[in-house]
């Protein structure tokens, strides 16, 4: 009884195996040709990682003593390397590397000038993410101290796991900036997408929830609380119904702005300096410098609804 309970699992399985291999090559682009040519989300993380460990020296990685600047900058160097010639290979099929023994792409030494680009900015990237430290403990009376913010506050992660991301897309580096900013996404509930513009001494207090989109922009000194968005407003197709992509269709925020909870600034409108923001407010009207606005204001929605 028991070896024909085996069998008919067997059989099932093989059924079942059947099925997927053959939904593996319906042609639909789910699936990769070649696994080999394919990003490695695990090395991703690690990357990113590791790219956060050379931002904020001593705060992740348990042995340090181990692994001096210089290893770890090289470690990253041929890790990134290696992802972006799959990432080139898998979205370009006319493309041809070897990841081992180094990239020949058409664009000639793109893979490993776009690592190296990366690596050039770290110490750019440093001095302004000093200034997002800064920001946060400004800005929070219940900050104690600038390793509180390093370690335990999941904005600041958001945004400088973002800020090296858009390094990356400013080079024309497909589908990895995102895979960077979708991992700090899972852990801290805040997605900012790589092609954003950020400004100097950003501060996301608390931060589930907040989105902010590709082609928005945003100065320096910005507040922003939990469940903001700075998204899209509606989306014009093409004539054939297809969405037109590549247009500004999100905000841009001048300098010293404060968002709080809950407010949606919607399309490619602007937010002038100094202004606030206030709670839940649904916002698809450019502001002038200075405005203060603290509730919604109904007759926005209804001109918005109109447009669609």
């Amino acid at each position: 009884m028991v070896k024909e309970s085996k069998s008919k699992l067997s059989i099932a399985l093989d059924e079942i195996a059947g099925a997927l291999q053959q939904s593996y090559t319906d042609g639909i682009g789910v699936n990769p040709d070649n696994d080999e040519s394919f990003p490695r989300r695990d090395e991703v993380i690690e990357i990113t990682e590791k790219l956060l460990e050379l931002i904020f020296p001593g705060f992740d990685r348990t042995s340090r003593e181990a692994h001096s600047t210089e290893a770890l900058l090289r470690e990253v160097y041929d890790g990134l390397v290696d992802q972006i010639c799959r990432v080139m290979r898998s979205s370009d099929r006319s493309i041809v590397c070897d990841c081992k023994t180094g990239c020949r792409c058409k664009d000639g030494d793109m893979c490993s000038n776009a690592a190296l680009a990366l690596l050039n900015e770290l110490p750019k990237l440093r001095e302004i993410i000093k200034k997002d430290v800064a920001a946060g403990y400004a800005g929070d009376p219940a900050a104690t101290s600038f390793d509180e913010i390093v370690l335990s506050y999941p904005g600041l992660k958001a945004i400088t796991v973002q800020r090296l991301a858009h390094v990356l897309y400013e080079h024309k580096i497909p589908l990895l900036p995102r895979m960077m900013t979708e991992f700090v996404h899972a852990q801290t509930g805040i997605d900012i997408h790589p092609g954003a513009k950020l400004g100097e001494g950003i501060f996301i207090d608390h931060g589930t929830g907040v989105v902010i989109g590709e082609t928005a922009v945003l100065g320096n000194n910005i507040r922003i609380y939990q469940g903001v968005t700075l998204g899209a407003g509606n989306f014009p197709k093409d004539a054939c119904g297809m969405l037109i992509k590549g247009r500004k269709r999100h905000p841009t925020i001048g300098n010293n702005v404060t968002i709080y909870s809950g407010a949606s600034v919607l399309g490619d409108v602007s937010i002038g300096d100094n202004s606030v923001i206030g709670g839940n407010v649904w916002l698809t009207e450019s502001l002038p410098a200075g405005t203060k606005i603290t509730a919604p204001v109904p007759e926005n929605r209804l001109r918005f609804a109109e447009k669609e």
